[in-house]
């Protein structure tokens, strides 16, 4: 991608702040039910309904994921879907008993993972000035960077999934190293964690754990 200059990057920078102030007019935000349904009474599920999410949703979850803000737009996270039985199959080895009949049943299991070699794309992604100087020959560097913001995108995945009308269910009870081996080898992409999607059977739910309050956890300086 060319980066803008002269006329076009002024016009486009115009528009872009109109695009927010008019985004600003019609909803400066969202209604308390919104809100519930991405965070306040959202949950994490554990069993799951018999309904296919269509790959249409997805691409869509995917559009919302990604325009999340990610340090110097490096957008470092990769997401694959695991749907088919081959695919659960291949993931089970990596999981933990527990959770294997979590994951068996969700219509996919999405395996959140970043390119440790995400500053490759930056001539696209952040086209008015070359950042690969920033990464490159820096791995500790670049790990660091690419799990921070991966991370990140995982978060904004999981509440573009709710407000899409999904449910999730977030795992870490899995080995990142058999997961990596079995579907990045050779390749220069990690695993993060593993979330389930579809739609949630409640029976499973029990009550909502508790949660700090502001003073416990917020502080001024």
């Amino acid at each position: 991608m060319t980066a803008l200059t002269g006329e076009a990057l002024e016009q486009a920078r115009a528009q872009a702040q109109e695009d927010v102030r008019a985004l600003r007019a019609r909803q400066s935000t969202l209604d308390n039910d919104s809100i519930d349904v991405i965070l306040s009474d959202a949950r994490s599920h554990y069993a799951w309904q018999d309904k296919p999410v269509s790959t249409e949703l997805l691409h869509r979850l995917y559009e919302i994921t990604a325009l999340g803000p990610t340090s110097m737009n490096t957008c470092p996270a990769r997401f694959v879907f695991v749907t088919s039985d081959e695919g659960k199959q291949r993931l089970a080895k990596s999981l933990k008993e527990k959770n294997i009949d979590k994951m068996m049943a969700a219509p996919v299991t999405a395996i959140i993972a970043h390119d440790l070699e995400f500053w490759k794309e930056l001539p696209f992604l952040f086209p008015h000035e070359d950042r690969r100087p920033h990464f490159e020959g820096k791995p500790e560097h670049s790990e660091v960077t690419a799990f921070r913001n991966g991370t990140l995108q995982g978060a904004y995945f999981m509440i573009a999934a709710r407000a899409l009308g999904l449910d999730v269910g977030a795992m870490s009870g899995f080995s990142n190293q058999i997961v990596d081996e079995e579907f990045f080898a050779g390749t220069s992409l990690t695993s993060n964690f593993l979330c389930n999607l579809g739609y949630a059977d409640e029976s499973a739910l029990f009550q909502k754990l508790p949660r700090f309050p502001f003073d416990k956890a917020c502080s001024f300086a």
